[in-house]
C-alpha cells in the first residue's frame, strides 16, 4: 500500500493560533507599542473595576505579560513586565504617583518574586512558541516533500505505477496510461500482463519471482508492450519490491522507460553492421584503425578474417614482417611521407600470409592534434589477388594476341598484295585479247562493205562491248591504284584544284552552261594526286547529273561540324533516292539507268577509297529531282580551312 504522510490542522483554535504566532512578522517597534498599550490598558482596568491591594496588583499584569509575550516575544514580555513593575509600584494605589511601599524589604520580595515569575511565564511561552514553529517548519517541510514525491509521480517523463503483489493496480501515473494507449480507468481495470507481449510474459514473472522469494531486491529487463492500437512498444522496466517492518512483501514500484526509438536505432545499427560485413567480404575489404602513439594496428569489424589474420591487433613489426621483402621498403617510404603530411597514402603493394603471396590496395587518412602531427589512422584494404591475376593474364593474352595479330596482319598483307597483283596482272593480260576482238572486229567490218545490216550491227556490237570491257579493266586498275600505297601528306589547295577541274570541264562541253561556286582558301594536309583523283571523281559526278538541269550550279564550301572541317561539294542536279545509300559507294553500283546518264558506278567507289586512306569519312545527301551534297573529311593536326583573306567566294561559268 501507498505510505500516508500525516499533516498538521495548525489553526485548531484561539490558542493554537497564539501559539503558532510569529512575532518577527512585525516590526520590533510595533511590538512594543502593543505591549505597552496592553500593559497601559490592564492597569486602567483594574483601577476602574477595583482599588489594588498591595500584593494583589501584581496579578493584574500577568495576564498582560503573556499577552504581550504571545504577541511580539521575549522582548516585548520584558517591556511589558517592567512597566507593569513601575505601574504597580506607583500609579494602582493613591496617591498616584507615589510609593506604595512603606517596607522595602517587602517591596523588594514582591518586585523579585514577580519578575522571576513573569520571566518564568515569558520563557514558558517563548519555549512553547518556538517549539511549535519547529514543529510547524517541519510539517511544512513534510507537506512539501510529499507534494513534490507526488508532483514527481504524477508528473515524471517516465511511467510510474504502484500494484500490489497479485499485479493489481494501487495508483498509476498518466505517462504509463499514455505509453500503453489506455485512459487511466482501462488500466486500472487491466493487469500488466493483459498488455505485455505473450513471448515476454514467462521472463517478467521468472524475475518477479526471484523477486518476491528474496533472491534479489529489483530487476530491470527490456521488454515489449503492446499499444492499445495493435504496435509493439519496446520499455525498460524497473521492479522494486518494498517489504513490511516484519519483511514480507507490501507492494510493488514498477518504472517503465519507452525505449521503441533506441531499439529501432539499434536494429537499423545491426542491419547496417551486418550489410557492412557482407559489403566488406563481398568487396574483400578490411577496415583498420592505427594509434600512432602506441604503433598498434587494430582491424574492425572481424575484418582480419578477411585477410585471414589470426588476431586483430597486430603491431608495427608484425605489419612489416607479413609484407612482401620486394615491397617493404616501399611501403614504409610510403608510410614515412604519409604521416609526415607529405603525400596521401594510397598504396598497392604484396603480403606473405599463410606462405600464400597476396596483392593489396591500402588508402588511410590520418587525424592530427592542434600541432598537426598525425595521432591516429583510418583506413581501408583492399584484396585485389584476383584482379592482379586477371591483369597479368591479360597482359599475358595481349602479347599473345599482339604476335598472333601480327602474324594475321602479316599473312592477310601478303594475301591482300597477291590479290592486287593478281587482279592487275588479270586486268592488264586482258587488254590484248580485247584488242584483238576489237581489231579482227574493224577488219571485218572494213574489209567487207557488202555485208548486210544485220552482221554490221553485231560487229558494232562486239565492238561496243570490247570498248566497255576496256573501260571496266582501266576502271579496276585505278581502284586497284588508289588502294596501293603509302600518303605523302603536303599542304594542299583544294579550292584552286577545284577551280581548275571545273574549267576543264567547261572547255570539254562548251555547249552547257553550268555555274559554280567555291569558297576561297579551303586547304588541307594531303596527298596531292589523291585529292585531284577524289574531287575529279566528285566535280565530275556533279557535272555529269546536272546535265538534265536547266541552270545548273555546283558549288564547294567548308562546314565545321563537331570539331571537324567537312569539304562539302552540292550541285542541283537529278539526285538520288536515299534509301538505296547502301549502293552508292560499291563498285559497278548505279542508282540510274545507263540510258539516263552513262558511268560505269566507279567514281564514287574511288573517292570512298580516297578518303578513307587519309582517315576521313565520306558521305552524301539528297532528294530525288532537287540534287545531290557529298561531304568529306581530311583529319590532321595542321589542317586549316583558310590561308589567304576571304574577300569573296570564286565564281564561274562555262557555256
Amino acid at each position: 500500500m501507498t505510505p500516508v504522510v500525516p499533516t498538521i490542522d495548525r489553526h485548531p483554535h484561539i490558542w493554537g493560533r497564539l501559539l503558532a504566532w510569529r512575532p518577527q512578522t512585525h516590526a520590533l517597534w510595533v511590538r512594543l507599542l502593543v505591549a505597552v498599550a496592553l500593559t497601559v490598558l490592564a492597569a486602567w482596568m483594574r483601577i476602574s473595576l477595583a482599588p489594588a491591594e498591595s500584593g494583589g496588583r501584581f496579578i493584574t499584569f500577568s495576564l498582560a505579560v503573556v499577552l504581550c509575550t504571545m504577541y511580539g516575544g521575549f522582548f516585548a514580555g520584558i517591556v511589558s513586565t517592567v512597566l507593569g513593575m513601575l505601574l504597580a509600584n506607583f500609579f494602582l494605589v493613591e496617591p498616584y504617583g507615589s510609593l506604595v511601599f512603606t517596607d522595602p524589604w517587602e517591596a523588594l520580595w514582591l518586585n523579585s518574586w514577580h519578575l522571576i515569575t513573569q520571566m518564568v511565564v515569558m520563557g514558558s511561552i517563548a519555549l512553547v512558541q518556538r517549539q511549535h514553529r519547529r514543529l510547524q517548519d517541519v510539517a511544512d517541510l513534510v507537506q512539501q516533500g510529499h507534494k513534490q514525491l507526488e508532483d514527481t509521480f504524477e508528473h515524471s517523463a517516465t511511467g510510474m505505477a504502484h500494484s500490489h503483489i497479485d499485479g493489481r493496480w494501487i495508483r498509476v501515473n498518466q505517462t504509463y496510461c499514455d505509453l500503453v494507449g489506455y485512459t487511466h480507468q482501462e488500466v486500472l481495470g487491466m493487469t500488466f500482463k493483459d498488455f505485455t507481449h505473450p513471448d515476454d510474459i514467462d521472463i517478467d514473472l521468472q524475475y518477479l519471482s526471484r523477486t518476491l522469494s528474496g533472491d534479489i531486491d529489483h530487476y530491470s529487463i527490456e521488454k515489449r508492450y503492446i499499444h492499445k492500437l495493435g504496435h509493439v512498444i519496446w520499455v525498460y522496466l524497473t521492479l522494486s519490491l518494498i517489504r513490511k517492518t516484519d519483511g514480507s512483501p507490501d507492494y510493488l514500484i514498477a518504472v517503465v522507460q519507452d525505449v521503441s526509438r533506441r531499439k529501432a536505432f539499434e536494429e537499423a545499427l545491426e542491419t547496417s553492421e551486418k550489410l557492412l560485413r557482407q559489403a566488406q567480404n563481398i568487396a574483400r575489404m578490411a577496415t583498420w584503425q592505427a594509434d600512432l602513439t602506441t604503433q598498434h594496428f587494430h582491424l574492425l569489424w572481424g575484418s582480419h578474417n578477411i585477410m585471414r589474420l589470426p588476431v586483430a591487433g597486430l603491431s608495427v613489426g608484425d605489419m612489416i614482417e607479413i609484407t612482401h621483402p620486394d615491397d617493404r621498403e616501399t611501403m614504409m617510404k610510403k608510410w614515412s611521407l604519409a604521416v609526415q603530411g607529405k603525400q596521401p597514402y594510397d598504396l598497392e603493394y604484396r603480403v606473405v600470409i599463410e606462405g600464400e603471396v597476396r596483392w593489396l590496395s591500402v588508402q588511410a587518412d590520418f587525424e592530427r592534434d592542434a600541432q598537426g602531427r598525425a595521432i591516429r589512422a583510418l583506413g581501408v584494404t583492399y584484396d585485389i589477388t584476383a584482379r592482379k591475376q586477371a591483369e597479368l593474364e591479360v597482359l599475358r593474352l595481349n602479347a599473345s594476341l599482339e604476335q598472333r595479330i601480327q602474324a594475321r596482319t602479316h599473312a592477310l598483307k601478303g594475301a591482300y598484295d597477291e590479290l592486287e597483283s593478281y587482279s592487275y596482272a588479270v586486268a592488264h593480260d586482258l587488254r590484248s585479247p580485247l584488242r584483238i576482238i576489237n581489231g579482227f572486229a574493224m577488219a571485218i567490218k572494213e574489209d567487207n562493205p557488202s555485208l548486210d545490216p544485220d552482221s554490221v550491227q553485231h560487229l558494232e556490237r562486239i565492238m561496243g562491248a570490247s570498248k566497255k570491257m576496256g573501260e571496266l579493266i582501266d576502271g579496276l586498275l585505278k581502284l586497284s591504284q588508289f588502294a596501293r600505297g603509302e600518303t605523302h601528306r603536303t599542304h594542299v589547295n583544294l579550292s584552286a584544284i577545284a577551280a581548275r577541274q571545273l574549267e576543264e570541264l567547261a572547255v570539254q562541253e562548251p555547249q552547257r552552261h553550268v555555274t559554280w561556286e567555291i569558297e576561297p582558301g579551303l586547304t588541307a594536309m594531303a596527298d596531292a594526286p589523291l585529292i585531284e583523283a577524289l574531287l575529279q571523281n566528285l566535280l565530275s559526278n556533279a557535272w555529269k547529273y546536272t546535265a538534265k538541269t536547266a541552270n545548273a550550279h555546283l558549288r564547294m564550301y567548308a562546314s565545321p561540324r563537331n570539331g571537324q572541317t567537312h569539304f562539302c561539294i552540292s550541285d542541283n542536279g537529278a539526285g538520288f533516292d536515299m534509301a538505296r545509300i547502301d549502293k552508292l559507294f560499291k563498285p559497278f553500283q548505279r542508282l540510274h539507268m545507263p540510258h539516263e546518264f552513262t558511268g560505269l558506278g566507279i567514281g564514287l567507289a574511288t573517292a570512298m577509297r580516297i578518303v578513307q586512306r587519309h582517315g576521313g569519312v565520306l558521305h552524301g545527301e539528297s532528294v530525288p529531282g532537287q540534287g545531290a551534297t557529298f561531304c568529306f573529311t581530311l583529319p590532321d593536326d595542321h589542317t586549316a580551312v583558310s590561308e589567304e583573306p576571304q574577300i569573296a567566294p570564286a565564281v564561274g561559268q562555262g557555256d
